[in-house]
């Protein structure tokens, strides 16, 4: 059975909170196998005999939107995916100050190739943005709170959802559940 790694978007902010032991029993419920929870930030791991990327995103906000009374959007890799994603984020060389703080924006289906490319040539002094296959790694001098290029905007361009993590979580989760 796959295994899937699933990130959820906007919990635990506000009054958006979703328990991981609340998550994890609400997966099992639903016939997901395996299910662990990485900090409270919305990161989980489960097996499922569902072998769509796309259907298994939506069945998991469709169940935890239901069970916690808001619309939580999810995306999903497969350990492999995440391991690649996490070597690749590390290994570009950053288009803005070497030292800038690294995040992992991951976005569901395809991104919009005029989007791709306005990312790209992103021109602002502290702010940088690659992507990496459908994800986007954010280079950002003044951290994520200051930033022009925000998950809206992201989105927007894209005209995908997405989520972030810092790569310091992302390392964690590719050397936890990657392949």
């Amino acid at each position: 059975m796959p295994v899937w790694i699933g990130f959820l978007r906007a919990v635990n902010v506000g009054k958006r909170q979703v328990r991981m032991a609340s998550l994890r029993t609400l997966l099992e419920a639903e016939g997901y196998e395996d299910v662990e929870t990485h900090i409270q930030s919305g990161n989980l791991k489960v097996r499922s005999s569902t072998r769509s990327a796309a259907k298994v995103e939506a069945d998991l906000r469709r169940a935890i939107s239901a069970e916690f009374g808001f619309d939580v959007p999810v995306v999903v890799r497969t350990p492999a995916q995440l391991r690649t994603l996490a070597d690749e984020a590390d290994a570009l060389e950053s288009p803005i100050a070497a030292d800038a703080k690294r995040y992992v924006t991951f976005m569901t289906g395809d991104l919009d190739p005029e989007g791709v490319a306005a990312l790209h040539e992103w021109d602002v002094a502290t702010e940088g943005a690659r992507v990496v296959g459908n994800d986007i790694v954010l280079f950002l001098s003044d951290g994520v709170q200051a930033a022009k290029l925000s998950n809206a905007r992201i989105e927007k361009l894209t005209g995908a959802v997405g989520t972030a993590r810092n790569i310091t979580v992302v390392r964690a989760l590719a050397e936890k559940w990657g392949d």
